[in-house]
């Protein structure tokens, strides 16, 4: 591929890879997120980091995981130490805007209306700026999803239409160097759309999987809670929730539609990547909504790069994460990687070069939100995924194998087979060397002495007895100082004594 000077990224809220034409025919119509995939390349194995809106959004738009910048929950503002890439790109002299959803200043769901440090202040638009913009009465009914009842929305009520209309005033604007990030809400509730998609799905039913009828045994015993919830909140809601949820992915793909459209036409040498931050379990696994769990239903994202000498209608199968796309947007650009980002880039991936740059992909979790009581709480769980195995140590609860190439609706929970042991057993290795690669906070004896795990080592205070430092990030951020000498640390990590 080649280098650019100017990268669209466009993502949605709640949108699972298979409500997609591109990935799967349910006839769901997506006709411009599909071709984009026609014209570009569409990654089959994409992951999120944490299947809930922040967390998704901290690795997304740092580079780093959830755990490692404090963006661990939904209303946590991510650390005062970590840079978006929206301050490294404009520090680099790239011209940063970022228009929708934003997510990450620990205030609440709709954002606090102040520009994040680092993106252009005339273009920031997040979710409480449109809500400020409406009148009571419109405000109060732009939330409830039986407004969709009750009214026709107009395009330019939405949300939606007001962002894809701010990115395409940015890139008639817009001649030089940039970086424009677009997050949409859509299809995300309330599932407000105009006509005619708030008709499209009259009558429609997804199609059903076998796995809506998983009865759960032999897997954690928190999803069988949150089964018994989830068959509650059913039983109340009303079918049009999923007939304008769908409405609203393809209001949104219409949306997406217009700004490449403009894109096509005011900056054609663009790499454009779209993606989505998490999916919805559909009452898959018996479950609704998400949190934690890595089924593919809530972890699983689309994810499609085109433009900028990227081949056309090619098909990506090897595992690949958010944490990537952060550094893939920097060597895309030309500009040098920052030590901080986590994930390799995907320009290898890209480029044709048959290069796999991710040996496994890794999902988290933390708690779902900080304010709330419900979701489950705190429940702390880390994933690997090697592109067929996927492993879960759910650390309050059961653990979880499984095999997607056999098992694709990951129904049989292997985590006791004898026969899958060797598999299990490098996978866990592989969660506890990224643990300790990324310095998960969480990290602990308790990770590494599961039930299944016959060779781990004794509970121990001191753990690895390692210590870790920082590196330096440039100007933002000194080395660290080693706290027996007072000195600059001469060894990022060292064995303490």
């Amino acid at each position: 591929m080649d280098t650019t000077d100017k990268v669209i990224l466009i993502m949605t809220d709640t949108q699972r890879w298979d409500m997609c034409g591109c990935y799967r025919d349910t006839g769901l119509r997506t006709p411009n997120i599909d071709r984009l995939a026609s014209g570009g390349v569409r990654f089959e194995r994409a992951y999120t980091t944490q299947p809930v809106c922040q967390p998704a959004r901290a690795a997304l738009f740092t580079g780093m995981y959830p755990h490692s910048c404090a963006g661990w929950a939904n209303n946590m503002g991510i650390s005062d130490t970590t840079r978006s890439i929206g301050r490294r790109l404009t520090d680099a002299g790239v011209k940063a805007a970022y228009i929708g959803k934003w997510h990450l200043d620990g205030s609440d769901y709709f954002g606090d209306g102040k520009c994040a440090d680092g993106w252009d202040a005339g273009y920031w638009y997040d979710m409480r700026n449109y809500l400020e913009e409406l009148p009571e009465e419109d405000r109060r009914r732009s939330r409830k999803p039986e407004s969709m009842l009750r009214w026709d929305f107009e395009p330019g009520f939405t949300y939606g239409r007001r962002c894809a209309d701010r990115a395409i005033d940015f890139l008639r604007n817009e001649r030089g160097r940039f970086f424009l990030a677009l997050s949409f809400d859509e299809p995300h509730g309330p599932f407000l759309c105009p006509q005619p998609y708030a008709s499209m799905y009259k009558g429609y039913a997804f199609p059903r999987s076998g796995n809506l009828d998983d009865d759960l045994l032999g897997k954690p015993d928190y999803q069988r809670v949150w089964a018994r919830q989830a068959e509650a909140a059913d039983k109340a809601k009303t079918a049009m929730d999923r007939e304008f949820f769908f409405g609203c992915n393809s209001f949104v793909d219409g949306e997406v539609g217009r700004v490449l459209d403009a894109a096509r036409e005011l900056a054609p040498d663009a790499l454009i990547i779209y993606t989505s931050d998490h999916g919805d379990f559909l009452s898959s696994h018996r479950l609704s909504g998400k949190g934690p769990a890595v089924y593919d239903e809530v972890a699983r994202v689309p994810l499609i790069v085109a433009g900028a000498g990227v081949r056309g209608g090619a098909v990506c199968p090897n595992p690949v994460s958010h944490i990537n796309i952060a550094p893939t947007i920097f060597e895309a650009m030309g500009l040098a990687v920052p030590e901080a980002m986590e994930g390799p880039s995907l320009v290898p991936e890209l480029s044709g070069s048959g290069r796999r740059v991710n040996g496994h992909v890794f999902i988290e979790f933390g708690r779902f939100e900080v304010p709330n009581d419900g979701f489950g709480g705190f429940q702390p769980l880390r994933a690997a995924f090697d592109g067929r195995y996927k492993l879960s140590v759910n650390l309050l609860s059961t653990d979880e194998l499984y095999d997607i190439e056999s098992d694709p609706g990951e129904m049989v929970n292997l985590i006791g087979s004898e026969a899958h042991a060797a598999i299990r057993d490098g996978l866990h290795d592989a969660i506890l060397r990224h643990m300790d690669d990324t310095w998960d906070p969480f990290r602990g004896y308790y990770w590494e002495r599961r039930p299944w795990r016959a060779d781990a080592r004794e509970a121990s205070w001191g753990h690895t007895g390692k210590a870790r430092y920082r590196g330096d990030d440039g100007e933002y951020s000194r080395r660290q100082i080693d706290y027996p000498t007072g000195m600059p640390a001469s060894e990022l990590i060292r064995q303490d004594q």
